[in-house]
């Protein structure tokens, strides 16, 4: 007899999802899950988000690697909570590791949790760790083609910020083009394109997250 063993392990994941979302709803934090390739920029975009928007909200970081706490400790220096998580040789985060990790951190008074996933455009999809929004990360320095290639992430997405936009003088990448392909997957996609070196295009997503926190306060 075959055991449903993957099956298994998505529903209890999908349960210990449910209740994490459950729990920090009743907190009113909202909870962003940032996936993206390796070296995509999510860590830097945490840290101008965090040095930004210090002043307006309370947020907290789970941060995931296979190991080290680089990017924890970039994102800490910004005067945020974190925790981190490694996954030592694991390609994605699940709810059960998000789950030890809030137990680290002090969430009285949190408005914003951010959860930097592995850098995998595949594996962290397919598992809910309790958010309320997965955010697609794509880089410039990457093709063009990513969403098409990759389409889960972008269909179940509800923003993809395509960063390092100060690069495309010097690459080979059609932004209409990659938005064509995100949005024949998503058509609510919301899409930033944003540099976090000069900063440009960040107010856009500033203010999403303002729209997406106040609405969290509402529900």
């Amino acid at each position: 007899m075959e055991i449903p063993i993957v099956k298994n392990i998505l529903e209890a994941n999908e349960k210990m999802a449910d209740q994490i979302r459950e729990d920090l709803k009743k907190r009113g934090i909202l909870v962003q899950n940032l996936i993206s390739s390796p070296g995509a920029g999510k860590t830097t975009l945490l840290e101008r988000t965090l040095t930004d928007l210090k002043d307006e909200f309370n947020m907290a970081v789970i941060e995931g690697d296979l190991q080290t706490d680089n990017d924890a400790r970039r994102v800490a220096a910004t005067g945020a909570r974190t925790a981190q998580i490694n996954t030592e040789g694991g390609c994605h985060l699940n709810s059960a590791m998000i789950r030890a990790a809030l137990d680290k951190i002090d969430l009285e008074g949190v408005d914003i949790l951010f959860i930097e996933n592995v850098g995998n455009l595949v594996c962290p999809v397919e598992f809910d760790c309790g958010e309320d929004a997965k955010i697609a990360l794509l880089s410039v320095a990457e093709g063009d083609d990513k969403p098409e290639k990759y389409p889960l992430l972008f269909h179940l997405a509800k923003a993809m910020i395509l960063n390092k936009t100060d690069l495309l003088p010097h690459v080979d990448f059609d932004t209409d083009r990659a938005a064509a392909f995100a949005r024949k997957l998503n058509g609510d996609l919301d899409i930033f394109e944003v540099s976090c070196r000069t900063g440009d295009g960040l107010r856009g997503w500033y203010d999403w997250l303002r729209d997406a926190r106040q609405a969290k306060k509402r529900a």
